[in-house]
């Protein structure tokens, strides 16, 4: 009598464990886990890597955001806590192997150390230029790789890889995001301010594609000039007082300000300074995000608690997309009872594979860029708005496909190749 209590203890256990991340997910065609007796030793155990270095960025723009050296790593390190509560009931045992790198280390250099011992699962927490050097290794060929940093479109496009799987949204995917809420709103007429660097460019381009894409109209667009870094001097509001309404004034009329300053080096000031009392919206302002730290249904206030009791701060966007690698593991191994990367990357791309990441759907990979699909949260610098896709948005098979390249834009050559494993 008291084993099979252990044993219906144990497998309520588990069932918790799988739909605690805030939705049900849809088990009709899935592979379902084998539960192994009481007897059970963890007989597989997986190590997932988590790749990363120290990259010169530069600090928040306001003093109410605090600088944080640990974003990702945080992230991940709970996932694996969750894979492992799991694991424990199935045999099974994650291991997190972290090469956290310094500012001088070549991550490459390390990717192929770790590679060559045999660890073929890696979270990449990398900037563009490492990130492809490390999927380009020949050590790497059938290396499982999750991006856990990037938007660049390029990297899902021109640039994409065969072994590399991106969890955050891409600047597509943000972009339209935005712009279906603004054409909710009947928001038409955008001002358009970019910033200098090659990334506020990449996301300028995305909404230029968004705007043609949903007949929304760019009236004007105009660069950033200026040279930031007086704010903290003395008088420092008063140069951005002036500054703001002089890049924004002789503009036809206009709905909304739309800000790429991907860098973080403006865009913040463009808020109440305006020469017309206009929303801001893009890289700040209202915002197009994977995760914002004011999101709080399908349980995120569950998972944004039990992140800050761990560790002692908000969850970031990266961490989001670190916690989300770590469990796309775990979910494979889980229902494939297997872990090398062939077997996992089969099932990812299989019609079987969704992770539940608190946004009210299972989520699963594009097969022609290998990018997740996911909702997109629209969000205020304190709450949330709303969420895209939104409603009259429509798609044949899923609404998410709305938000970025769809199969008939891909750019990515390798897309034939990588629909393989949905076969």
């Amino acid at each position: 009598m008291t084993a099979q209590v252990s044993v219906a203890v144990r497998w309520l256990l588990y069932t918790g464990a799988i739909i605690g991340a805030g939705v049900a997910l849809h088990t009709g065609s899935r592979a379902e886990p084998k539960v192994p007796s009481p007897e059970a030793v963890p007989s597989l155990t997986t190590t997932i890597v988590y790749l990363t270095k120290d990259y010169d960025e530069p600090p928040p723009l306001s003093l109410v955001d605090k600088e944080v050296k640990d974003k990702g790593i945080q992230g991940a390190r709970i996932a694996l806590e969750e894979d492992n509560r799991t694991g424990r009931l199935l045999g099974q045992h994650y291991d997190l192997l972290e090469a956290l790198l310094g500012e001088k280390d070549n991550p490459v250099d390390k990717a192929k150390e770790l590679l060559g011992q045999g660890h073929g699962i890696i979270v990449a927490d990398l900037e563009r230029a490492d990130l492809l050097a490390v999927a380009d290794l020949p050590e790497a060929k059938d290396a499982l790789i999750f991006d856990v940093r990037t938007s660049d479109d390029a990297l899902r496009q021109e640039q994409c890889r065969l072994n590399v799987f991106h969890i955050p949204p891409n600047w597509a995917m943000r972009a339209d995001a935005l712009a279906q809420y603004l054409l909710w709103k009947k928001w038409r007429h955008w001002v358009l301010i970019v910033g200098k660097s090659p990334a506020d460019q990449g996301y300028a381009a995305a909404i230029r594609r968004a705007a043609a894409r949903f007949g929304a109209k760019i009236v004007a667009e105009r660069p950033y000039v200026f040279e930031a870094g007086s704010r903290r001097t003395d008088t420092g509001h008063q140069q951005i007082q002036s500054q703001m309404p002089m890049l924004t004034q002789g503009v036809p009329d206009h709905d909304v300000v739309v800000v790429a300053d991907e860098s973080d080096v403006f865009g913040d000031y463009l808020l109440f300074r305006t020469a017309e009392p206009r929303p801001v919206v893009g890289t700040h302002g209202l915002v197009a995000v994977a995760w914002h730290r004011a999101f709080e249904e399908y349980a995120g206030t569950q998972m944004q608690n039990r992140f800050e009791r761990k560790a002692g701060r908000i969850m970031t966007e990266r961490d989001y997309a670190a916690w989300l690698a770590v469990r796309i593991v775990g979910e494979a191994v889980t229902r494939t009872g297997k872990n090398s990367p062939e077997a996992l990357r089969h099932y990812i791309l299989s019609d079987k594979f969704e992770v539940a990441g608190f946004k009210g759907q299972g989520m699963n990979f594009r097969h022609w860029d290998l990018q997740l699909r996911q909702p997109i949260l629209i969000a205020g610098p304190r709450a949330l708005v709303s969420i895209s896709p939104q409603e009259g948005f429509l798609h044949p098979k899923y609404l998410t496909d709305t938000l970025g390249f769809d199969l008939p834009e891909t750019k990515c050559r390798l897309s034939a190749t990588a629909s393989k494993g949905s076969e």
